[in-house]
């Protein structure tokens, strides 16, 4: 094996320890982090941090910090209580009756649906619909697009054999 191969393989091995003891100090401190899982905090439970990649998170009991998703939606029912912000990228986020949020909610690419007694003690920001999303993750797709086809362009213009012109 070549030592830049080797050199791949240690950083992508102490890659997977950083990820997996990162959640095992997460669960030593009442965080909750899921990838593709969607989390349920119980009426009974109390949480500082719950993050939810690819999952939406339901939230009845108590968050002492913030509630955070990445393409999942927040779900707020059963006078729950936030103490910090409330946050979902590309989901909803949803609010019963009684529901507190101590900080700001933000949302981007998904709706908000909040009952009249909700509250929140910070701001509120929604940017709604898919619009948002497109903008934020399609343009610069688009623009990485357009410079590999330049890139491409300007190689072969430059590795094309000339041909001489038979009189």
């Amino acid at each position: 094996m070549s030592s830049r191969t080797n050199l791949i393989v240690r950083l992508s091995i102490a890659s997977l320890f950083l990820v997996l003891s990162t959640a095992a100090f997460a669960d030593g401190s009442h965080d909750r982090t899921q990838f593709g899982h969607d989390i349920t905090v119980g009426p009974a439970d109390q949480v500082s941090d719950v993050t939810c990649f690819g999952c939406s998170v339901r939230v009845r009991g108590r968050v002492s910090s913030d509630v955070t998703t990445f393409g999942g939606s927040i779900i707020l029912e059963d006078k729950a209580q936030v103490s910090g912000d409330a946050t979902a990228f590309g989901g909803n986020i949803h609010m019963d009756d009684g529901v507190r949020v101590g900080g700001d909610v933000t949302l981007f690419g998904g709706r908000l649906r909040r009952e009249p007694t909700a509250s929140v003690g910070g701001d509120v920001t929604a940017f709604s619909g898919g619009l948002w999303m497109l903008l934020i993750f399609g343009l610069p797709l688009v623009l990485l697009g357009a410079f590999i086809a330049l890139i491409v362009w300007l190689v072969r213009l430059i590795t094309r054999h000339s041909v001489p012109v038979a009189a």
